[in-house]
Formats: C-alpha cells, sequence, structure tokens
C-alpha cells in the first residue's frame, strides 16, 4: 500500500502562485508514476500532471501546460505542483495519485489516491 497526504492548497486571486505538495509513505519503493488531478464542482475529475519516480520525466495537460511544474524530491517521498499564473477555472480540488506501473493520464491507471486539497482562484 502507498498512502498520499495532499497540502497547501487555500485561496488565492487570479495571477497567483501556490505549491502542492504530495507526501507519500508506505511501500514508496513500489511507485512508479504520481500525478496530480482536478476535480472542479460538477465536473470529472481530470488529469493534471505526472512525473515517474525513476527518469523523472514529467507531463501535463495542455491547460496547465507553461503555468504548472511537477517536481519530485525522492529523499522525502514528496511530489510537489508548482502552480503559477492561476486562474479562476484553475479552482478545484486536486489530489495526488501514485501507480506502480501505468504511464499515462487515464484516472484509472492510478491505484492510491490521497483525499484531496481545495484551490480556490478569486477574479
Amino acid at each position: 500500500q502507498v498512502h498520499q497526504v495532499e497540502s497547501g492548497g487555500g485561496l488565492v486571486q487570479t495571477g497567483g502562485s501556490l505549491t502542492l505538495s504530495c507526501a507519500t509513505s508506505g511501500r514508496t519503493d513500489m511507485i512508479y508514476h504520481t500525478g496530480w488531478f482536478r476535480q472542479a464542482p460538477g465536473k470529472e475529475r481530470e488529469f493534471v500532471a505526472a512525473i515517474s519516480w525513476t527518469v523523472g520525466n514529467s507531463y501535463y495537460a495542455d491547460a496547465v501546460k507553461g503555468r504548472f511544474t511537477i517536481s519530485r524530491d525522492n529523499a522525502e517521498n514528496t511530489v510537489y505542483l508548482q502552480m503559477n499564473s492561476l486562474k479562476p477555472e484553475d479552482t478545484a480540488t486536486y489530489y495526488c495519485a501514485t501507480n506502480t506501473y501505468y504511464t499515462g493520464s487515464y484516472l484509472r491507471g492510478y491505484d492510491f489516491w490521497g483525499k484531496g486539497t481545495q484551490v480556490t482562484v478569486s477574479s
């Protein structure tokens, strides 16, 4: 089992920045990729970004490319999501998820999920 706890959410104005953290524990030796997803009220959960724990390559949804940066600290077992130039449409609950075998953006490819952290961007 792998456990994640997200933190760093909050209220920010349009154009502001936030950094989310995903603290991971348990069988971290099993982790292949960690991803960030988000879900706005009334909408489906969607992929934001993901990063490999082995080679470190990362990939992003088009909606956040150039504004968000995902990174990891393997020694601290923590994955970060630096969010810049935030927009009201970025308002959502942000979830961290890990998998043991999958590369991609599909929710079903991720096995272990955190409970989320709320990000609200005011206009």
